[in-house]
């Protein structure tokens, strides 16, 4: 029996496999959380990519298992009018981790590099100077002892198709396909550009940039997790072990007793 395929006709990750590899990865995240905790860093993770490259269910795969105190994700609005008038960096970097904070932005400070560049939102000359300022302001925040990684999930034009397809036919995931989603896909191209151009100006040493193939989306999370925790040296904490303490008895009373007669929500399953 031959094995599955996926989109590609590279072998398919089977369900099991997947499951069993990203358990382990999550686990590894948990060892990390309380590593970062413990040291007070401060880490930013930047997830950029075209509409359906998978950013969502990549992120979702990081944060499942993990503490929200400790992994923060930011998934900014478009900006208020008030947000408009001030320095195009400022709402980004209230949203900047403090000590044992990881922040996850679905998309980041590079919107003006993408979507406002290639829909009109700003200006060229606001788009030059983003380009020419960014790897500078990026040093100025790994300088000040903040680790940042900036991911960019590429997809395929046939396979994104598919995917905004499959939003189209099921109710449920019909309210991740807005208006601006139908625009990018019509601009496939200019969105080719834009990236390029971005990739050019703004991957530098001190804040270079990782591609995720994200094709196969299961492959494309346990790449991007294995990947993640390779560029955080990390080790295990220790910890006391935990020991729950006895129950007191003390003005003990039936407390199932005292709920007679509240509002409960019907057992329907």
């Amino acid at each position: 029996m031959e094995d599955k395929k996926n989109k590609n006709g590279e072998k398919a990750l089977k369900r099991k496999q997947y499951e069993k590899t990203l358990v382990r990865l999550q686990a590894e995240l948990c060892k990390l959380q309380y590593w970062v905790k413990y040291k007070g860093l401060r880490i930013i993770i930047v997830f950029e990519g075209r509409d359906a490259a998978g950013k969502g269910g990549t992120i979702r795969a990081i944060t499942e298992r993990v503490s929200p105190r400790v992994f923060r994700v930011a998934a900014l609005p478009a900006p208020s009018d008030r947000e408009k008038s001030q320095m195009y960096m400022q709402r980004y970097m209230s949203h900047f981790p403090t000590a044992g904070e990881i922040v996850i932005f679905d998309r980041s400070w590079y919107n003006r590099a993408g979507v406002e560049y290639v829909m009109g939102f700003c200006t060229g000359e606001q788009h030059e100077r983003f380009l020419k300022l960014c790897p500078q302001m990026e040093k100025y925040i790994v300088d000040g002892g903040v680790i940042l990684l900036k991911y960019w999930m590429e997809v395929g034009k046939k396979e994104q198709q598919r995917r905004f397809e499959a939003r189209v036919k099921d109710p449920l995931r019909q309210w991740k396909l807005s208006p601006m989603d139908l625009e990018s896909y019509s601009r496939w191209y200019e969105y080719s550009r834009a990236r390029d151009m971005m990739l050019k100006a703004t991957d530098s040493r001190h804040a270079p940039w990782y591609i995720v193939r994200s094709d196969d989306k299961k492959k494309a999370r346990l790449n991007c997790i294995s990947h993640l925790l390779s560029m955080i040296p990390y080790r295990k904490v220790p910890h006391e072990k935990i020991k729950f303490p006895e129950r007191s008895s003390k003005g003990e009373y039936d407390d199932q007793i005292s709920l007679k007669g509240r509002r409960f929500v019907p057992e329907k399953f």
